[in-house]
């Protein structure tokens, strides 16, 4: 039993729900990914690829990404508040 706390501690939670948790947010990380035109097999060339696209955009892809930062912190810095709060009156 000693085990598989540690292995729990490890995890910082049960091994199996960590494991989906990690396959959802990797699933979610690749879409996003990929609508940024990034492939998994070239993935420096990709990288190459964006950072001109972004290069050549100028201020307009500023200007889109930082609209992308926006919508996501709308849902994200909340959901970060209320864990936090929650988390330290335990």
């Amino acid at each position: 039993m000693s085990d598989n706390t540690e292995l729990t501690r490890f995890f910082g939670g049960s091994p199996a729900w960590v494991l989906v948790r990690l396959i959802v947010l990797s699933v979610v990380v690749g879409v996003i990914l990929a609508a940024l035109g990034l492939d998994p097999m070239n993935i420096f060339q990709s990288l190459e690829r964006l950072v001109r696209s972004l290069f050549s955009f100028g201020f307009e892809a500023v200007e889109r990404l930082w609209r992308y930062f926006l919508l996501g912190a709308v849902i994200v810095v909340p959901l970060w508040l209320i864990l936090r709060i929650a988390s330290a009156r335990r």
